[in-house]
C-alpha cells in the first residue's frame, strides 16, 4: 500500500468506534476558532462605530446581522452535512469565510462592513457541521462526552473571541482582527484538509427532499420543538448581555476600553469549562432536568446583573452563571436531540441552532434598543424576561408530560 493510501484509509473512521483524544481535541479547536468569527466585533463595536460616525445603536446592527447570517447558513449549508461529505464542505467553507472577513477588515462604510459581517455569519457554520460529526463518530455510550468536550472548544472560541478582538482591537486596531482572522481560517483550511477523517452520509436523499424533511421533523418531534425554543431564548438573553457589554462598562462607573471589554470573555470561560460535566451528566441523568437546571442558573445570572451590575464582583459572578447556564443547557439540549434520528442529525442540529441563532439576533437588537431608552437596567429586564419565557416552555412540557 502506498503511502498516500496509507493515509486516506486512516482518514476513515467508522460511526460508532472510539475517537482518539488528538481528533477530539482537533475537532474543539476547530469549532472554537471558527465560531470566534462571530463574535470578534463585540468588544470592537464602539471603536467600529466611532470609525464611521455612527451611534451605538446604529452599530449594534453589525452584531444583529451576522448572527441572522449564521441562521440563514445554518439552514442553507449544515443540512447538506446530510447528504455530502463533510471534510470538503469544511473546507470550501473555510476559504469563504476568510474571503469574508478580508471584506470587513477592508470595509469603507456601514454598508459594506454590514454586507461583509452578514457573509461572515453565512459562511461560518463549520462549528455546526462539526458536532454531528462527532456526534456521529462517536460511540452511543461516549457520545455526550464528546459532545461536550467538542462543544468546550466552541463555546471558550465564543468567549476568548472577544478577549483577542479586545486585546488586538485596542492595540492594534479594529481592521488587524479580521486580517488576523482571515489568515487563520486560511491555515485551518489546509490543517482539516490533512487530519480530519472522511465522513460519508448515513442516509440517501436529494437537496429538495432534505429541506423538505426539516418541516417533517419540527412537526414529528416534540422534543425537537421545546429544546429549539429553550436554547432561543436563552441564547437570545446571552446575546442581548454581550452586544451591550461594551457601552455599559464604557460609561460610569467603569470607564474601561474594549481591551477591558474583552477580558471578561475570559471570565466566562469557567463557566464554558464546565461543558464536558454537562455532557457527561447527560449520559447519566435525565438531560431534560438539566435543562431545567441549567434556565435557573441563566436567570440568577440576570438577577445579579440588575441588583449588583455596577460592582465589578457582581458582573464577574452574573457572567460566570450566565455562561454556565447557557451552555450547560445547550450541551444538555444537543444530547436530547440528536437521540431523536441519527440518519438526520444534520438537520436536526439546522432546526435547533437556526432558532438559536435568530433569536441570538433578536436578542442583539433588543439589547440594543433597551440600552437606548433604558441603559442597564433595560438590557438586564430584557434578557431576564427571555429567560422567563424559557423557563415557562420546559415547565409547559414537563406538564404536558405529567398528564401523558
Amino acid at each position: 500500500m502506498s503511502s498516500n493510501s496509507a493515509v486516506e484509509s486512516s482518514l476513515h473512521i467508522k460511526a460508532g468506534q472510539s475517537l482518539s483524544k488528538g481528533l477530539i481535541l482537533l475537532m474543539a479547536i476547530a469549532c472554537g476558532m471558527t465560531v470566534a468569527n462571530l463574535y470578534y466585533n463585540q468588544p470592537l463595536l464602539a471603536d467600529i462605530g466611532r470609525s464611521f460616525h455612527v451611534s451605538d445603536n446604529q452599530i449594534g446592527i453589525i452584531s444583529m446581522l451576522t448572527q441572522i447570517g449564521y441562521a440563514v447558513g445554518l439552514f442553507l449549508f449544515v443540512p447538506l452535512g446530510d447528504m455530502r461529505e463533510r471534510r470538503q464542505l469544511l473546507f470550501l467553507l473555510l476559504i469563504a469565510v476568510s474571503l469574508s472577513l478580508v471584506g470587513i477588515a477592508t470595509a469603507q462604510s456601514l454598508i459594506w462592513i454590514s454586507i461583509a459581517s452578514l457573509l461572515v455569519g453565512v459562511t461560518t457554520v463549520i462549528p455546526q457541521m462539526m458536532v454531528p460529526l462527532a456526534a456521529q463518530l462517536a460511540a452511543p455510550s461516549e457520545r455526550g462526552k464528546v459532545i461536550g468536550t467538542v462543544m468546550s472548544g466552541l463555546l471558550i472560541g465564543i468567549l476568548l473571541a472577544r478577549t483577542v478582538s479586545g486585546i488586538v482591537g485596542g492595540a492594534l486596531g479594529w481592521r488587524t482582527m479580521f486580517g488576523i482572522a482571515a489568515v487563520m481560517m486560511l491555515l485551518l483550511a489546509a490543517i482539516l484538509r490533512l487530519y480530519l477523517p472522511k465522513s460519508y452520509p448515513e442516509s440517501k436523499i436529494t437537496y429538495r427532499q432534505l429541506m423538505l424533511s426539516i418541516g417533517q421533523l419540527i412537526i414529528k418531534h416534540r422534543t425537537l420543538r421545546e429544546a429549539s425554543l429553550i436554547a432561543a431564548m436563552l441564547f437570545g438573553s446571552f446575546s442581548a448581555f454581550w452586544t451591550t457589554l461594551v457601552f455599559y462598562i464604557e460609561g460610569a462607573p467603569y470607564n474601561y476600553g474594549s481591551e477591558i471589554a474583552g477580558l471578561f470573555g475570559l471570565v466566562g470561560v469557567a463557566g464554558a469549562l464546565a461543558a464536558p460535566l454537562a455532557g457527561r451528566l447527560s449520559d447519566r441523568y435525565n438531560t431534560k432536568y438539566i435543562v431545567g437546571f441549567a434556565i435557573l442558573i441563566t436567570l440568577l445570572s440576570f438577577v445579579f446583573f440588575w441588583q449588583f451590575g455596577d460592582h465589578l464582583w457582581g458582573l464577574v459572578i452574573g457572567v460566570i452563571l450566565l455562561d454556565l447556564g447557557v451552555q450547560g443547557g445547550q450541551i444538555a439540549n444537543q444530547s436530547r436531540i440528536y437521540s431523536l434520528a441519527p440518519e438526520a442529525r444534520g438537520r436536526l442540529n439546522t432546526v435547533y441552532m437556526v432558532s438559536t441563532f435568530l433569536f441570538g439576533s433578536v436578542g442583539s437588537a433588543l439589547g440594543s434598543y433597551a440600552w437606548s431608552l433604558w441603559r442597564w437596567n433595560g438590557v438586564s429586564a430584557v434578557g431576564g424576561c427571555m429567560v422567563l419565557i424559557a423557563f415557562a416552555v420546559w415547565g409547559w412540557h414537563r406538564m404536558k408530560e405529567r398528564q401523558g
